[in-house]
């Protein structure tokens, strides 16, 4: 921007101790509240952070290498970005936040990094998965609001790995999507597919994020699951999954993304699913009942979760855009 046209701050004689002010007046002229507010936030928290770690000049440009290192290793189909996130907890931590549930309702989780958008729209009864050494699993599943009532042309994003661990995007030959699918609820809510049991597997760690984990002495494991992303006009966005039950990373998952309401059992097809489904009798099953939320009923919870969160830390807020900036009038 064209320095005559801000009337810029006179920033003073800085030091350790009135750095973060200098900072906070020369931000002072953004004209959007949320953003400004948010700086205001972030500049206290990586201020306070120096200081109370007394950080180094060598640990800062270790930083900074080590955020080079995960934007040059992104990709159209690897987030090293979103990894960074998940395997701090931040992920699941901002999900909760911005989509906050009743009871009774579907609990979200983390995205993860390999979400594409390249997926077919398949119909119902769809074999999505054709890795041929994968242990069949036949997964029916229904859609309902928070009354109870089916939840019809609900869009379904599905994806899960194959039998070795590996996202269709991780292998170099990939050529179609695999292990993932769109579908779209029915008039009853329902929607059903044909996949293979999710197993246990890494997150990639052949990078920045591989290298933090080491050091960390953390493993990059994830416990058994399948991803669901839901969309409907009128509903909040749902990212969710199901994990299956006593797996051994269900404690110790490397992105923090298991929760108790979440975890399930696996079950195997009697001879009336059998017929009904078209798939063998002692297949592996996975059901499951979604319950979304509206809108409205997310906007409210979330509006109220902040107030009374901001409240909870002595500030006097308003809110701008349905999210929480402070109150100066």
């Amino acid at each position: 921007m064209d320095p005559s046209q801000v009337k810029v701050p006179a920033l003073k004689d800085l030091t350790i101790d009135n750095i973060t002010e200098n900072v906070h007046a020369i931000n002072s002229q953004c004209p959007d509240p949320r953003l400004k507010y948010i700086l205001e936030r972030l500049v206290t928290h990586v201020h306070d952070f120096a200081r109370e770690t007394r950080l180094s000049h060598d640990e800062w440009m270790t930083g900074i290498l080590f955020l080079t290192g995960v934007g040059q290793i992104c990709s159209d189909v690897r987030q090293e970005f979103i990894l960074l996130s998940d395997i701090l907890g931040l992920s699941l931590l901002v999900d909760s936040i911005d989509h906050p549930k009743p009871p009774l309702s579907t609990e979200g989780t983390v995205l993860g990094p390999f979400h594409t958008h390249d997926a077919h729209f398949e119909p119902n009864g769809t074999l999505i998965s054709h890795d041929a050494q994968g242990e069949p699993c036949l997964v029916t599943c229904s859609v309902k609001d928070t009354a109870g009532q089916p939840v019809s042309g609900v869009k379904i994003d599905i994806w899960e790995t194959d039998s070795q661990g590996f996202y269709d995007v991780q292998h170099a030959d990939r050529k179609d999507p695999d292990g993932r699918a769109v579908m779209q609820s029915d008039e009853n809510g329902e929607f059903w597919f044909k996949a293979i049991v999710p197993v246990p597997y890494p997150i990639p760690h052949d990078g920045p994020v591989g290298k933090l984990l080491l050091l960390l002495k953390r493993h990059p494991y994830r416990p058994s699951h399948m991803h669901f992303m839901f969309e409907k006009e009128g509903y909040d966005h749902l990212i969710t999954a199901l994990y299956l039950r006593n797996d051994p990373y269900e404690t110790s998952d490397a992105v923090f993304g298991v929760k108790n309401s979440l975890l399930i059992d696996l079950h195997t097809v009697n001879a009336e699913r059998a017929e009904k489904y078209g798939v063998p009798e002692g297949s592996k099953l996975i059901t499951y009942d979604f319950v979304l939320v509206s809108e409205e009923e997310s906007r409210k919870l979330r509006e109220q979760k902040a107030m009374e969160a901001m409240a909870a830390q002595g500030r006097r807020m308003k809110l701008y855009k349905g999210l929480p900036v402070p109150d100066l009038d």
